[in-house]
């Protein structure tokens, strides 16, 4: 399989897919992954290319070149490639995270060109709508440069996002694992959430939704600075729930996310306590390997930590958000006097835990307290993945 990314269209001569007229005035929304099959970066090419006049960039959360950590406030004026100035998405407050109106201004349109990993946290697609939502206000239409979901396009999991809990980390009604591409997800806020813009989606060619990353023939380049790999990015959907706790999720090690941990945990203890659990409620597809770490930054920098790694061995069958719901109650359950939530703010949140957020629902921290049952948990939003499940229906682009 090859896959022709909304890049490509774009970029290809024959390809009217974005209906913009040659001269037009762009301002750009890069990262490191927007790049071509042969690893050349979108803005380099846009600049080399010359049908096009590039303006601006704005830099989404970690910035156009990726060098920024998470929650670290993007400040890059100028990029240091092209030297095209640099208007930061990602600031110290909540008003950054949305284009100026002043620096829309003397644009034709805005090309979005960012690689997603399928999780309703992952800040990009929330990037997205504010984007379009400004764009809209400007006049300005939105071209979105489609690329694949690196986890497949046909599971749905968790729970759905519920009125209240809208953040940075999740503002629409989705699940946490959502199976749509970026251009999906935007024809979905345009139509099914209201966002008012002039959307022109570049769609791929040649994905299909039972495609994993490494089938596309793409390179894999880090969207943000711990993301590493497609192995990533495919624990993600349960990973990033450790952020919401006092555990460390692995960031300062090579497996962030993988490998969850803290210097209180007796990975043999831990290890154990997950392969009993996973036996009797149904988590096929992964294991639970007992793993010592020694994070470099960040939670429990330079401390030895105990816990496990995390290894999706049946990528089909794991369900990685149930997979980390059972390790967060099976690690508290092990140390309650150690375990806490993160009391500190979270994406520019303060009235809110940071765990609640990224559940998108107020109940579901009270249940893993209580030690709920994984079916117990589940029930509770199974009708509305459903109903969310058929919604999706009338924004696939792709085959499976």
């Amino acid at each position: 399989m090859r896959v022709r990314t909304g890049l490509e269209s774009l970029l290809d001569p024959a390809s009217g897919a974005s209906g913009l007229s040659r001269g037009a005035r762009l301002g750009v929304v890069a990262h490191p992954a927007s790049i071509d099959a042969g690893g050349r970066h979108l803005v380099d090419r846009l600049v080399r290319d010359g049908r096009f006049r590039v303006v601006r960039l704005f830099a989404p959360e970690h910035g156009v070149r990726g060098e920024a950590q998470d929650m670290e406030a993007v400040a890059e004026p100028s990029d240091r490639t092209t030297g095209l100035p640099v208007v930061s998405l990602y600031g110290s407050d909540e008003a950054s995270l949305r284009p100026p109106a002043r620096h829309l201004e003397g644009l034709d349109a805005i090309v979005y060109d960012l690689q997603d990993v399928g999780t309703r946290y992952y800040t990009f697609v929330t990037t997205l709508s504010y984007v379009m939502e400004a764009a809209h206000e400007a006049g300005l239409p939105v071209v979105v440069l489609d690329r694949p979901n690196p986890i497949g396009g046909r599971g749905v999991e968790g729970p759905i996002l519920q009125p209240g809990f809208a953040s940075f980390v999740g503002r629409f009604p989705i699940p946490v694992r959502h199976g749509l591409t970026t251009g999906e997800l935007a024809n979905m806020f345009r139509d099914a959430f209201g966002i008012r813009c002039d959307l022109r989606v570049v769609p791929m060619a040649g994905w299909r939704r039972d495609a994993h990353f490494e089938d596309t023939g793409l390179p894999w380049v880090l969207p943000s600075p711990n993301m590493p790999t497609p192995d990533t990015a495919r624990v993600y959907p349960g990973g990033c729930l450790v952020e919401g706790t006092n555990l460390s999720e692995g960031r300062g090690t090579t497996r962030p996310f993988e490998l969850v941990g803290a210097p209180w945990i007796e990975p043999a203890a831990l290890s154990e306590a997950l392969a009993q659990a996973g036996d009797a409620e149904g988590l096929d597809g992964v294991i639970f390997r007992g793993a010592w770490m020694r994070p470099g930054f960040q939670k429990h920098a330079g401390k030895s930590c105990g816990g496990v790694q995390v290894h999706l061995v049946d990528r089909e069958r794991a369900r990685p958000f149930a997979t980390y719901l059972v390790l967060l109650r099976e690690a508290r359950k092990l140390a309650p006097e150690m375990f806490d939530w993160r009391r500190e703010t979270y994406e520019f949140v303060s009235d809110r835990l940071a765990i609640d957020l990224l559940f998108g629902r107020g109940d579901l921290r009270g249940m893993v307290e209580a030690g709920a049952s994984l079916a117990e948990m589940e029930s509770a939003w199974s009708a509305e993945l459903a109903a969310f499940a058929a919604l999706r229906e009338r924004f696939l682009l792709y085959p499976d």
